[in-house]
C-alpha cells in the first residue's frame, strides 16, 4: 500500500493530482500540502511512505523538502514531479536523496509507473536522461580527481551569485539567466566570472559540481534587480 502526501504550491492542482492518484488501486492520498513547512508537519500524523513534490515549489522548496525528509525519515520516498529536462537539476535531486522524478510533460500512466517503481525500490529513467546522468557523474568524477571539492567555497558567494549558480545548474545560458533575473547580460557575465574565480574552477560545468553544497538562503529573500545596476 502506498500512502502519499501531494505537495504543490497551488492547492487546487494538488487536489487534482490527488483525484487522479486515488483512482489507482493500492494508492491512498493521505494529505495535501502547499509548502515545505506544511508537508513536514503532516508526515508523522499521516503515516505516509511517499511524497510527490512539485519541482516548481518556490525558492527551491522541493530540493529543501527532499533533503529534510532524508534527515527526518529516510523511509519516506520523495518523488519530484514536473521536472525540467535538465541534467544538472535532476542530478541535484538524485544527490539530495530523491527516489525518483517525472518530467513536465509526463502522462498519468507514466506517473503511476514511476510511483510504483519507487515504491518497489526501482527507478524508471529514460535512456536520454540516463545518458545525461552518466555524463554528469563522469564530469563530477573528473573534477573530483583534479581537485577536492571544498564545500566551504560556496560560502564566499553572494546571494545573487548563488542565484546565478542555481540557474547555471538548470542549464540556462547567460541570456536566459539575464531574462530570469531581469538584469543585463554583461551583469550575468560578471557574476559567472566571479563564481568561477571564487570556486577556483575553469568552466560552468565544474561550477555546477558545487550545487549539492549550496545551501538554500531563500528565507533571506532574493536581491532586487536594482542591486545589479
Amino acid at each position: 500500500m502506498i500512502r502519499i502526501i501531494v505537495v504543490h504550491q497551488t492547492r487546487l492542482i494538488a487536489s487534482l493530482i490527488a483525484s487522479v492518484l486515488t483512482e489507482e488501486e493500492g494508492i491512498y492520498v493521505v494529505g495535501l500540502a502547499t509548502s515545505v513547512e506544511e508537508a513536514l508537519g503532516k508526515v508523522e500524523r499521516s503515516n505516509c511512505n511517499m511524497m510527490l513534490v512539485a519541482a516548481t515549489l518556490p525558492n527551491q522548496g522541493a530540493l529543501t523538502l527532499t533533503r529534510e525528509m532524508v534527515k527526518l525519515d529516510p523511509t519516506v520516498k520523495v518523488m519530484a514531479i514536473g521536472m525540467p529536462d535538465s541534467e544538472n537539476m535532476i542530478l541535484q535531486y538524485v544527490m539530495a536523496g530523491a527516489a525518483g522524478y517525472v518530467l513536465q510533460d509526463v502522462t498519468t500512466e507514466r506517473l503511476l509507473e514511476n510511483i510504483w517503481a519507487a515504491h518497489n525500490e526501482k527507478a524508471l529513467i529514460s535512456p536520454d536522461i540516463a545518458a545525461k546522468l552518466i555524463n554528469q557523474l563522469a564530469e563530477l568524477a573528473r573534477v573530483s580527481s583534479q581537485q577536492a571539492l571544498d564545500p566551504l567555497a560556496v560560502e564566499e558567494l553572494t546571494p545573487r551569485e548563488r542565484d546565478v549558480l542555481n540557474l547555471i545548474g538548470e542549464g540556462m545560458t547567460n541570456q536566459e539567466i539575464a531574462e530570469q533575473l531581469v538584469v543585463e547580460v554583461g551583469t550575468v557575465k560578471t557574476h559567472v566570472h566571479n563564481i568561477l574565480k571564487k570556486l577556483d574552477v575553469a568552466n560552468r560545468e565544474e561550477a555546477a559540481a558545487f550545487l549539492p553544497f549550496l545551501e538554500d538562503e531563500a528565507e533571506d529573500g532574493p536581491e532586487t534587480a536594482v542591486s545589479d545596476t
